[in-house]
């Protein structure tokens, strides 16, 4: 015991802990997506990996992002908060009135060729919004007020904004970072009360006055209560989940992509790795998520720059809440929702922004203190070192 707080005490553990998770996320879901799509992407382009490919292009352009948001100082990502934020509404506006509709779903934008979805980049431009109105305030914050004005206006706006396009999942996730943000600066607990009440009370009424919705809502307990209809997805998520037993029945020897689970190599992603990779699989990358989030809450409780702190909150509670939303669903704890499992699921859209928020989390853990001066120690000594070989 004493061992493991020695190893978590020393100065590049976080910044360890961090590379390391997200490393191990990233290859457990290239070959989670390789194995899931491989039977759609055949049936549609006659190559097996075909939608591999994109994933793998996706990551060769997230990991120079996430590389240059790691090294870009803090004063530049502040400065970048209010234009981020105010590129998110306009594109979450467009979406709503122009956007392309995705399974009843209209956040998806075209651009030329190209189709985004607004909502993962409003994500973390809210987040670093959020955190830089917040650490402007930080000797304000004892007043309700200050917590208040402007940041819930405008991640309420966004929320609506979402909701037009009928995306409730991504309005949930927007509403998990709102009150994530007014936790970390002490909000009373009578406004999280208050705002539980509103929300339960909007997402009723969504679903009552949409049939599809609904349906989803009321069978998600039983799924095979409608089976052939909107039971059918989570059915059989659950059945692979079931299928896979403790260890799996292997990569690539999923039963359920091959047509009867929607969605596999997407939001149902978590259930072709239960059936290929078992429960311990599906335990390590919940362990990995939880991992991230450890790290990510050190880097907030360490530092002493209020921004870091917020940012570094805000991107834990988007991670873990999006985590724990995506795996309630395959295990049909949750309705389904649509949202993609951070890291593993397909999609450029949710993994660039993702990557370049873990990488701003990275350059917070490499610029504390004693990061810092550790890192100096380890260039100085490999120079060092280099200099006696010659």
């Amino acid at each position: 015991m004493q061992a493991l707080q020695d190893a978590l005490d020393r100065p590049l553990t976080t910044y360890y802990l961090l590379l390391g998770s997200v490393a191990l996320l990233l290859t457990i879901g290239l070959i989670m997506v390789l194995s899931a799509s491989s039977v759609q992407a055949f049936e549609q382009t006659g190559d097996s990996y075909s939608i591999v490919k994109r994933q793998l292009l996706w990551v060769l352009i997230g990991v120079p992002c996430a590389f240059i948001a790691s090294r870009v100082a803090d004063r530049w990502v502040r400065r970048l908060a209010y234009p981020a934020f105010s590129v998110s509404l306009l594109l979450l506006a467009l979406t709503a009135v122009i956007g392309v509709s995705v399974n009843g779903n209209q956040n998806w934008l075209a651009l030329g060729p190209v189709q985004i979805q607004p909502s993962e980049i409003a994500k973390l431009s809210l987040i670093l919004w959020a955190a830089h109105i917040y650490a402007n305030k930080e000797r304000r914050l004892g007043s309700l007020h200050e917590m208040l004005v402007p940041v819930v206006p405008g991640m309420l706006l966004a929320t609506v904004l979402v909701v037009v396009g009928r995306d409730l999942g991504t309005a949930l996730v927007f509403f998990a970072l709102l009150v994530g943000m007014l936790w970390v600066v002490g909000a009373p607990t009578r406004l999280f009360v208050l705002a539980l009440s509103m929300v339960s009370v909007l997402a009723i009424g969504m679903a009552a006055i949409d049939t599809e919705r609904l349906a989803r809502i009321t069978n998600f307990v039983d799924p095979f209560k409608d089976y052939h209809g909107t039971g059918w997805q989570p059915a059989h998520g659950l059945y692979a989940m079931a299928s896979g037993g403790i260890f799996g029945e292997g990569i690539g020897a999923s039963q359920q992509k091959w047509g009867s689970l929607p969605e596999a190599h997407t939001d149902f992603i978590f259930a072709v790795l239960g059936e290929e990779l078992g429960l311990a699989g599906t335990l390590l990358v919940v362990g990995l998520f939880l991992v991230l989030a450890y790290a990510i809450l050190r880097v907030a409780r360490q530092t002493k720059d209020p921004f870091v702190r917020y940012t570094s909150f805000g991107i834990a509670v988007w991670l873990l809440g999006q985590m724990i939303i995506n795996v309630g669903m395959v295990l049909a704890l949750l309705p389904v929702i649509g949202i993609p499992l951070p890291l593993v699921s397909y999609g450029g859209s949710s993994l660039l922004p993702t990557l370049s928020a873990l990488g701003l989390v990275i350059g917070f853990a490499r610029r504390e203190p004693a990061a810092k001066r550790a890192l100096a120690q380890r260039r100085r000594a490999r120079t060092k070192g280099l200099a006696a070989r010659r």
